[in-house]
């Protein structure tokens, strides 16, 4: 299991101002941040050193996915950023999530790099309608020790994949979860979620909360009351 701190806020935002002053309500040292392809595609690298420059680290989450040239290419650029994570589809086979391994490795401190295996937005039907044999679960299993085998530090899984795929693959390999909502929010577009404390007791390392902290009245105070309930399953599970 990682230290502190646990919690990834994602920044999904039409534009750089609520995002910054969301951040600027935010302890640096609490949690990390997570950039996807909405905000890079309208702010680019400039905004992903904004965020790096107030003291956050920074979830690149474009998720890659080409042909491995490419894809070591992209993974190149994404560290040149300084980002502190960054991931690729596990989809796009051994040979592509090595040579994004073999491009980062060529650094003094290279940016963690995990494989995102199903998204959390797909049911077991849509899983079947796009031509996958199987249950989430197996899907999930089968990407992340693909991903293991291929050198990279961990996989983005659902909360309810989350305790298979640790005991498959063991304490040294991250798993990032998405699909984590505190009691009583909604669900939004994830099909596939647990509350944080389950996510945490199931094996995850980090938690991709978004708009449960974005869209709160306060989003401090939420960010305090989920690392409070991370950290009581977290005492909790001490021997």
């Amino acid at each position: 299991m990682t230290t502190e701190p646990r919690i990834i806020i994602a920044l999904d935002f039409p534009s750089a101002e609520p995002a910054l002053a969301l951040l600027q309500g935010l302890p640096p040292g609490a949690c990390r941040v997570k950039i996807g392809k909405e905000m890079f595609t309208r702010l680019g690298p400039d905004f992903v050193r904004a965020v790096i420059d107030r003291g956050f680290d920074v979830f690149l989450d474009l998720k890659y996915h080409d042909i491995p040239n490419t894809v070591a290419a992209a993974c190149r650029a994404a560290a040149d950023l300084g980002v502190w994570m960054l991931n690729v589809h596990a989809s796009g086979g051994r040979r592509m999530m090595a040579a994004a391994r073999a491009a980062l490795a060529e650094r003094d401190n290279p940016p963690l790099l995990i494989g995102v295996t199903m998204l959390t937005s797909l049911a077991e039907a849509d899983i079947a309608e796009i031509g996958y044999g199987g249950s989430p679960e197996q899907n999930v299993l089968r990407l992340a020790r693909l991903g293991q085998e291929a050198g990279l530090d961990g996989v983005v899984c659902s909360p309810l994949e989350s305790a298979a795929v640790r005991a498959a693959l063991g304490d040294g390999f991250l798993l990032v979860t998405p699909g984590v909502r505190p009691g009583g929010s909604s669900e939004d577009d994830q099909q596939r979620i647990k509350t944080p404390a389950d996510a945490i007791r199931s094996g995850s390392d980090y938690l991709v909360i978004g708009r449960p902290i974005t869209g709160a009245a306060d989003p401090a105070a939420a960010l305090v009351a989920i690392q409070t309930e991370v950290q009581g399953a977290l005492v909790a599970m001490k021997p």
